[in-house]
């Protein structure tokens, strides 16, 4: 099992059993659409990081993204398992 589906594991467990100083329980708590801001932010946080900001910025923005699209998918009853297999399905 990659780190991601541990991480998508542990998120999800956070969305059952809240946990009051849990920073994703503050983001389930926010709800979908101040998700979906946070996800908008570190994009543009990673677009600026491309263009300049070395690489570990542009890694370390990267982990921000797929963290937040984690908890927003987690939030709307989805998985990674779902977008890995539309990404396979469309390779086809």
């Amino acid at each position: 099992m990659s780190f991601l589906y541990k991480l998508q594991h542990i998120i999800e467990q956070r969305k059952l059993h809240p946990v009051g100083s849990s920073y994703t329980t503050s983001l389930f708590n926010a709800g979908e659409d101040e998700i979906a801001k946070k996800i908008g932010e570190e994009a543009v946080e990673l677009i600026l990081a491309v263009k300049g900001q070395g690489d570990e910025r542009v890694v370390s923005e990267t982990a921000d993204l797929l963290y937040h699209v984690i908890v927003l998918l987690a939030q709307c009853g989805l998985t990674l398992e779902s977008v890995e297999k539309e990404l396979q399905r469309r390779k086809r």
